[in-house]
């Protein structure tokens, strides 16, 4: 029989709950997922295998689909820290319109944070939108369970409709409070787009202000010399 090589244990910190969990880094199996996922420019594939490898390296009890996108997001780029090394490579396009230069560029991970984790009081405030003098509404974060099918993602204005909706947790209509998990996708869809220019506004500003992976990335362009800072955001900046 031959030799199985083990691998090392590492602690981390659940961001949205402090829970503490014991991983190890994913090896060439898992790997490989993630590189036919790549390949592949499928969105959904590439959140699947990203899941997928979490499932197998956390050896902690964890409820995955529980867990908020940035949770994923975290938990994933924590483990490629400890998989292929501390720092991956980008390539990078120029910002000036009139230059096409491409620029690699290394990131650190240990330098990658989750942005906008506030005091749970902070929090609580935030989720509660306030439509008009009679309906306001509690959003949530989405989570890794919330993942959007391909149906609901046909245009841009499609996926952002649909993440509005299931991003709403309760919707309190005078003395009445509608739990959204009571409702249906359709109902909720049409409850958003009912919503008017202003109040629109309000919910995408909840939703821009949801804690992100985040990285502030100097650098400059190869080819014209422009001197960049641009900020990463996003499990998808990372893949650039």
């Amino acid at each position: 029989m031959l030799p199985i090589i083990a691998t090392p244990k590492y602690d981390m910190i659940v961001p949205s709950t402090g829970q503490t969990v014991t991983y190890r880094p994913y090896v060439v199996k898992e790997e490989k997922i993630l590189l036919i996922a790549l390949e592949s420019n499928d969105e959904i594939l590439i959140e699947k295998s990203v899941v997928d490898i979490i499932k197998a390296c956390i050896e902690s009890p964890l409820k995955i689909n529980d867990l908020t996108t940035f949770d994923i997001e975290y938990i994933f780029i924590t483990l490629r820290s400890k998989s292929v090394g501390e720092g991956i490579k980008l390539l990078v396009d120029c910002e000036v319109e009139e230059c096409d230069g491409q620029t690699d560029v290394k990131i650190d991970l240990d330098e990658i944070f989750v942005s906008n984790l506030e005091s749970e009081e902070e929090i609580k405030n935030s989720k509660h939108i306030e439509l008009n003098d009679d309906i306001s509404m509690d959003l949530r974060w989405l989570k890794a369970s919330d993942r959007l099918p391909a149906s609901m993602r046909k245009t841009q204005t499609d996926t952002v409709i649909n993440t509005v909706a299931k991003s709403i947790e309760t919707i309190y209509s005078g003395e009445d409070i509608h739990a959204a998990k009571d409702a249906t996708q359709n109902e909720l869809v049409e409850f958003v787009e009912s919503l008017n220019t202003d109040q629109f506004a309000k919910v995408l500003e909840f939703m821009d202000s949801t804690p992100a992976l985040t990285h502030d990335l100097k650098y400059k362009c190869a080819k014209c010399g422009h001197e960049h800072d641009r900020e990463l955001k996003g499990l998808s900046d990372f893949f650039i």
